[in-house]
């Protein structure tokens, strides 16, 4: 893997492969928790605005550029990063990194545009509140680090507030606004541009190409960003839990203090418990040997400053406080008779053929690649995660039992 640094502070990454699709894209750190107060579901508003035409392309010639060659270019924004990415054939790249360039530095914002846009958010907001399995997840985040903040660490709580914000926010964007965001956060110092294929010669044409946009646009010097500190975040959804056939329920809590120290064994663990295989500990408990619910799962997210682990199911009413129960039980199990070596063993060698797997999309491996070195500063190898796995120990793994995954350190939300 080759690495460069521009003057201007971005940094390049290029992890050849033999394949003839060439992955890349931009990751930008300037995710929700980014905004500052009166912004909320800023950053992914201008995601959405950033397709929308350049100083030198409509709309419509930006949809066109990579699709009249059969590639594909899209966009998501998270808590901590938006991600601009595109997949072609690998002699079309040079085509790629221009208007991927050119979306990212160069966007208008046209208001005209916006008015249309606003609705589009509003009803992917509406569609969101739908679905309680989904919104779950964003209201249990928004009780967790409001729970965890304190007067000397802001930066949690800006976790908590909702991605796509609020249709009342959204309403009032404007094209000031997106170009406010973009400029403060859109910085050559706050991206990654990721490329996964091709051979290594490639990188003198990259750097070629991306030199000259920023040698043309307007960047302006980076300003000051306090995140916003959200006091009044509803740790409810404003459905009621009468209001949906199932019960949705989660239970977790973060991990804000020694991240490093608990992220590999929260790692193992974490799939132990509720991961993706069928013979996870939540899963054969309650799905398999007792048929209550059809999802169970654990997760742990992780952010630059915080852990979060989570489990979640739906079941009937009646069933959930069984259901919570037999969740418990199985973490209760655990403290008390730790994991074996061997069935540490086993563990660690069936999460690291999960990776190994997971590694062949090569989409989802190209921007984890990038997502790494822009949080982390390190470059992906599953090599390295691997040993990192093995050198995990049992007494690791029942240490975080007893003294992070608590029973009185579990938060439970319930719709």
């Amino acid at each position: 893997m080759t690495t460069f640094s521009l003057p201007s502070g971005l940094r390049i990454i290029h992890s050849p492969s033999d394949s003839a699709v060439v992955y890349c894209g931009y990751a930008i750190n300037a995710g929700s928790r980014h905004e500052q107060c009166g912004e909320e579901g800023l950053a992914h508003f201008c995601e959405h605005m950033t397709f929308k035409g350049t100083t030198k392309r409509t709309s419509l010639q930006v949809i066109n550029a990579l699709e009249r060659v059969g590639g594909e270019m899209n966009a998501y924004t998270a808590k901590e990063e938006t991600v601009y990415y595109a997949a072609v054939l690998k002699q079309h790249l040079a085509r790629a990194v221009e208007l991927l360039t050119d979306i990212v530095f160069h966007s208008t914002y046209p208001q005209q545009e916006i008015e249309k846009e606003k609705e589009v958010v509003c009803d992917e907001i509406d569609s969101y509140r739908d679905s309680p399995a989904d919104l779950i997840y964003d209201d249990f985040e928004n009780m967790i680090f409001s729970a965890t903040d304190n007067p000397s660490n802001t930066s949690t709580s800006a976790l908590g507030h909702n991605v796509l914000g609020t249709k009342e926010s959204v309403r009032t964007f404007t094209t000031a606004d997106c170009l406010r965001f973009t400029q403060r956060e859109y910085r050559p110092e706050r991206m990654v541009f990721y490329v996964y294929g091709g051979n290594d010669g490639i990188i003198p044409q990259i750097v070629k190409q991306i030199e000259k946009a920023l040698a043309t646009g307007n960047i302006s010097k980076l300003s000051d960003n306090t995140p916003c500190v959200n006091d009044n975040i509803s740790k409810q959804s404003d459905n009621t839990p009468n209001s949906y056939h199932q019960a949705h329920v989660m239970l977790g809590t973060a991990i804000t203090t020694d991240i490093e120290r608990w992220r590999m064994p929260l790692y193992i663990i974490n799939n132990v418990l509720g991961g993706p295989a069928m013979n996870s500990r939540f899963n054969l408990s309650l799905r398999e040997r007792r048929g209550l619910v059809y999802t169970v799962e654990s997760l742990m997210t992780t952010y630059s400053d915080a852990l979060l682990w989570s489990v979640y199911f739906g079941s009937d009413k009646s069933d959930s406080a069984r259901c919570i129960r037999l969740i418990k039980g199985e973490l209760q199990r655990l403290r008390k008779r730790p994991l074996t070596n061997a069935a540490l063993a086993a563990a660690k060698r069936q999460l690291k053929g999960q990776i190994a797997l997971a590694s062949e999309n090569r989409e989802s491996y190209a921007i984890d690649m990038a997502k790494q070195y822009l949080h982390r500063g390190t470059l992906r190898s599953n090599d390295v995660l691997f040993q990192r796995i093995d050198a995990v120990t049992a007494d690791e793994i029942h240490q975080l039992l007893n003294t992070i995954l608590t029973e009185e350190n579990l938060c439970m939300m319930k719709y």
